[in-house]
């Protein structure tokens, strides 16, 4: 009976054991539990109201809902956001249990139905549910059914990169180009041959410009290829830029860009601002300077030069060895040095050796004629006759006294 009881007790215990590793591995949020979806209406016409709750999701995602066209459960979203109403769509944030409820205003897709909630994460690991939904009033259509021998390109790796560099040009505001390089492999029966790709740039919120690039080379089924796409952006961008890369309707890889400042037209405008006021500034002064008027010295100095032949003449001139004494040198503006000789006198400019004024002539030399017969300092000035010392004339002389 001990034994029996033991037995029964052990079991117990094991059975208890895995009911509890089961309900904890079953627990919401768990590793093992799939996102999933459910709605509260499976039709709805435009403009109801539609609500969608979900579980099984990582705890704090973010996450995108849509209704799209031309999709089901089994085959998801064929052509991509492209078939959703993505301006109707609406986001949600998972609680830490990995668990959602969203209120989503019902709209038409832009392709006809069957249609699906479509339930997205938009960062971190990527999980998709699709949920079927019936818009009521929307058009219904099959869905397109793809060629059984049709080559399928498809992303084998996520190393996305971009090769190339800027160039001194670049750094003047010229455009700058990489090129996007990314493994495609063909998971369709049948060769793709020369297959064309759509290469756009997106700035911040903006919606990619996208251009066709054409990749030379064929992919055959099941094999790799490296392809590289030229990606060019407009003179002067910079700033963060997204490259994105697409076949057909989908979107298949994309990759940030970081642009740096072309500081080239930066310092190009600096210096622009500092140079041409100063040029301006300098400008104005010389033309102020031509149109003033000239007086006084400055119109002295502003007169025209003599010719070069007189300028020669004047300097070939001999000087003048003459000395017209301290009275024609002070009379002519020379000076006398300290020591009682001569400084040199310059002609001036403007004057040639023809019509420089002649010296004036020197004063007779001073005499002291005291008492002298009338005849005797007009020879002396004449130099026609010596000096003689005066005497005495008798009609001067005192008369004796008793002469008569």
């Amino acid at each position: 009976m001990r034994t029996g009881r033991s037995v029964v007790a052990a079991v117990a215990a094991a059975v208890a054991t895995a009911v509890l590793l089961l309900g904890v591995g079953a627990g919401p949020g768990s590793a093992a539990e799939k996102p999933a979806v459910t709605l509260s209406k499976s039709e709805a016409g435009k403009g109801g109201e539609l609500t969608v709750r979900g579980s099984g999701w990582r705890p704090e995602a973010l996450l995108m809902l849509l209704i799209c066209g031309e999709a089901s459960p089994a085959a998801g979203v064929p052509g991509g956001t492209n078939s959703c109403a993505n301006a109707d769509g609406r986001a949600v944030t998972t609680d830490a249990e990995g668990r959602f409820t969203r209120v989503l205003e019902v709209a038409e897709p832009p392709k006809p139905c069957p249609c699906v909630v479509h339930v997205a994460t938009v960062q971190g690991r990527q999980a998709a549910v699709d949920a079927e939904f019936r818009v009521a009033g929307h058009p219904v259509a099959p869905l397109p059914k793809p060629a059984p021998d049709a080559g399928r390109l498809a992303v084998m790796r996520s190393d996305v990169r971009l090769e190339g560099s800027g160039s001194l040009l670049t750094w003047f505001g010229a455009p700058e180009s990489r090129r996007v390089v990314l493994k495609l492999g063909n998971l369709g029966t049948a060769p793709v041959v020369d297959p064309v790709f759509q290469v756009g740039t997106s700035h911040g919120v903006f919606s990619p410009l996208w251009e066709e690039r054409r990749w030379r080379g064929t992919i055959g089924p099941g094999k790799e290829a490296e392809v590289a796409l030229d990606v060019t952006l407009p003179a002067g961008a910079y700033g963060d830029y997204l490259v994105s890369v697409k076949y057909g309707t989908t979107v298949m890889a994309a990759q940030p860009w970081g642009v740096d400042r072309p500081w080239g037209v930066v310092l190009f405008w600096v210096l622009a601002a500092v140079v041409v006021p100063a040029g301006l500034f300098r400008a104005g002064l010389a033309v102020v300077d031509r149109l003033r008027p000239r007086t006084g010295a400055g119109a002295a100095g502003g007169r025209r030069r003599a010719p070069a032949r007189h300028r020669t003449a004047r300097q070939k001139a001999p000087a003048k060895t003459t000395d017209p004494g301290p009275s024609a040198r002070a009379g002519a503006g020379g000076a006398e040095e300290p020591d009682g000789g001569p400084t040199a006198v310059l002609p001036l400019p403007w004057f040639t050796p023809d019509s420089a004024p002649a010296p004036r002539p020197a004063p007779p030399p001073p005499t002291f004629p005291h008492k002298q017969p009338p005849g005797t300092y007009e020879q002396a000035a004449h130099g026609h006759a010596q000096v003689s010392a005066p005497h005495e004339s008798t009609a001067d002389s005192p008369t004796p006294k008793g002469n008569p």
